[in-house]
């Protein structure tokens, strides 16, 4: 929360210098874009965890142009959500996965204290 002020401040810079989107994984940030920045789009990170048509059209309707899927989905799963919802759809397509679900790096936060 003590960071607020100057993420707030970040966000109206981004917008005045011309940023496209941002990528957003904590909601209040979302929020916080479109009261203080509205023309920046509004992407969901993968560490959003979605993984579902449902949660994909719950981003949407939050305002979110943009979902990154959940690392863990099949071929059909994707092509699923891509044909019925309107935001923009980006997966990645190589790369480690994370222990349990991707964006959420339970074993390296308790290991390492790191996510």
């Amino acid at each position: 929360d003590s960071e607020l002020k100057d993420l707030e401040a970040y966000l109206k810079d981004l917008e005045r210098i011309g940023v496209d989107a941002i990528i957003v994984q904590d909601l209040a940030v979302a929020k916080l874009a479109q009261r203080v920045a509205p023309k920046l789009h509004l992407h969901g990170s993968t560490q959003m965890t979605a993984a579902t048509l449902d949660a994909v059209r719950f981003y949407e309707s939050l305002g979110f142009t943009r979902v990154v899927l959940a690392r863990e989905l099949s071929l059909f799963e994707i092509e699923h959500i891509c044909k019925n919802c309107t935001a923009e759809i980006e997966v990645f397509v190589h790369g480690a996965l994370c222990v349990c679900y991707s964006g959420q790096c339970l074993m390296s936060s308790f290991i390492g204290g790191r996510s």
